[in-house]
């Protein structure tokens, strides 16, 4: 028995993980209708519908929104848009703090208040939010980003608890690293130079980021997971989809003290050169 086609609508469709989660959901039999700053006009490429959006623009986002429900209502909203910057925490410039915020949280925000109400007239629905193993513990030089993700989980488990009984449910996605992305998409604060006091450091930590990521678990792997979960008729609130030596690394943040925690990290990531 075939079963009945739902549509997914995706944010940050373009690139990363969202690009691998399009690619999966329209495989898996969704119609998927995908939305990304990058999608410049109204097209359909590869069985994805695709449209403008840009989630830091209130209407960017109404427009999407008005667009993809003349041609399907979401039966689930994964919001995969996210952006970071890399960068100590006195030297990331305020400006910078809000892209990022701006970006990974609020476009979350947003989205929501669109799509919420959506879901509340046809009875239900299923609210997908691209959090990271950063929303549950900080990484050195990756303050804004681990912000943007901390913000999200804590704001998760609000929206959950309130869209219940509209039979809406929400899954937070806590990806470890995935080789999905390249050197673009790990923009460095604009004051982090060599005259930095922080330099070594901070190369040592950007350095071991890009080898994880480069190394990272399969990105299509990933968006087949969502794809099968979301087939389900309840979502577990979190999945979190990283490699044993990450799920590890949480359980040790979570029963260890806060110091031993810093020490560890600091070990892992910051590498310091031995004075001659």
């Amino acid at each position: 028995m075939k079963k009945e086609q739902k549509t997914a609508w995706v944010t940050g469709g373009s690139s990363g993980l969202g690009l691998h989660t399009v690619r999966a959901l329209r495989e898996d039999g969704w119609l998927v209708i995908a939305g990304a700053r990058s999608f410049r006009e109204n097209t359909e490429e590869d069985g994805v519908i695709r449209l403008p959006l840009d989630v830091t623009d209130p209407e960017s986002v109404r427009e999407f929104c008005r667009k993809a429900g003349e041609i399907s209502p979401p039966d689930a909203l994964v919001q995969c848009a996210g952006m970071l910057v890399l960068g100590s925490c006195e030297e990331t410039e305020t400006e910078e703090y809000r892209r990022v915020m701006d970006t990974n949280f609020l476009g979350m925000v947003r989205m929501n208040r669109e799509v919420l109400p959506r879901m509340r007239e046809r009875g239900g629905g299923k609210i997908v939010l691209f959090s990271s193993i950063n929303g549950l513990m900080g990484i050195p030089f990756q303050s804004a980003y681990t912000a943007s993700k901390h913000a999200i989980e804590g704001y998760a488990e609000c929206l959950a608890a309130e869209v219940k009984p509209f039979g809406i449910r929400v899954m937070l996605v806590e990806p470890g690293d995935h080789r999905s992305g390249s050197e673009k998409y790990r923009p460095r604060a604009a004051a982090m130079t060599p005259d930095s006091p922080y330099a070594e450091e901070f190369e040592s930590a950007a350095g071991r980021i890009r080898r994880d990521e480069n190394s990272g678990s399969d990105p299509d792997r990933l968006g087949r997971k969502i794809a099968r979960t979301l087939d389900r008729k309840r979502i577990p609130f979190r999945k979190r989809i990283a490699s044993a030596d990450q799920h590890l690394a949480v359980y040790i943040h979570r029963f260890l003290g806060a110091e031993i925690n810093r020490t560890v990290l600091r070990k892992y990531y910051i590498r310091r050169k031995r004075k001659a």
